[in-house]
């Protein structure tokens, strides 16, 4: 059985979570992280449903408050797929489940990193973000994952694939799809921009013009 915190979110293996604990189910376990080491499940609540999520430890809390709320800092370690979930967890106000943990497969791709990172780069350019995430190879596809403008349904797909490659694959092809929409953008706006200024234009030659 693993204890669980559903919310509408994607959290990836190795992420860093800091979370903001004010449920009293929920500081009930993080009392019990704290005092018994105990892991716990954020599975992904979409559509209505739970069935994937990952894995969790409480790294740091980093501040508790007279009321019982707190901040705390959790981080992820692997995906699970939950067979059963109980409303309530062994007698305590949070829930819990019967889950099934993955080892996802995680071998290195560098023409697929330097791919992806060649269309990320392209796409903070076309954002005209001064600061950029800066990514070096090796890295796996989950540290980029939430830098790239994917939905909330795209995020939870990736959680999904099993491999390495199929979740660099998928975030090339969603670059793919989302720089052109970002240009288009980008030359919509500069024409609404133009709008009621004078305009330049070149003088046309009409020289062999015919009707």
């Amino acid at each position: 059985m693993l204890a669980l915190f559903p919310l509408p979110t994607v959290v990836y293996p190795g992420e860093r979570l800091p979370l903001h604990i004010f449920e009293k189910r929920y500081s009930q376990l993080i009392d019990d992280c704290e005092r018994e080491g105990i892991s716990f499940g954020i599975p992904t609540y979409i559509n209505k449903k739970l069935e994937y999520g990952t894995e969790v430890k409480l790294q740091k809390i980093n501040r508790k408050y007279p009321d019982g709320k707190s901040d705390v800092l959790c981080v992820g370690v692997r995906i699970f797929k939950i067979k059963n979930f109980h409303l309530k967890f062994s007698g305590k106000l949070y829930s819990g489940g019967e889950v099934e943990f993955f080892d996802d497969e995680v071998s290195v791709a560098e023409d697929l990193q330097k791919e992806l990172l060649k269309s990320i780069t392209i796409l903070y350019v076309e954002l005209t973000i001064e600061d950029p995430p800066v990514f070096g190879i090796p890295f796996v596809s989950y540290q980029v994952a939430h830098k790239i403008g994917l939905a909330l349904d795209q995020e939870y797909h990736l959680l999904k694939l099993r491999t390495e490659k199929e979740r660099l694959r998928y975030l090339i092809t969603h670059l793919e799809v989302t720089i052109p929409i970002v240009r288009e953008m980008n030359r919509a706006k500069s024409v609404i921009k133009m709008n009621g200024h004078f305009k330049n234009f070149d003088p046309l030659d009409f020289e062999d013009f015919k009707l």
